[in-house]
């Protein structure tokens, strides 16, 4: 993912969340990436690993964007989360 228009600080982590859908998508993308396909996380687990990788401490809203956007799932319970991974469909 590009660093343009101070998306992403020079550690890797996302700094704003982004007005244009295009660069949200890109950015839902790059966060997915930090996640395994083939695991199934907890919520815990995804917040402590978005809190890797954004700066502006909005967890929730990218657990559901990530959701709503496609590139990952939820158990009935919200409490098991699966990515999907590259080419998936």
């Amino acid at each position: 993912m590009t660093s343009g228009r101070d998306l992403i600080d020079a550690e890797g982590r996302v700094t704003r969340w982004p007005k244009k859908s295009t660069e949200r998508e890109q950015v839902l993308g790059y966060l997915a990436s930090k996640f395994q396909s083939d695991r199934t996380y907890t919520e815990i687990e995804v917040n402590d690993i978005l809190r890797q990788w954004h700066t502006y401490e909005d967890w929730s809203s990218l657990r559901r964007d990530l959701i709503g956007y496609g590139y990952a799932t939820r158990d009935r319970n919200g409490l098991k989360y699966q990515f999907k991974g590259q080419g998936d469909e």
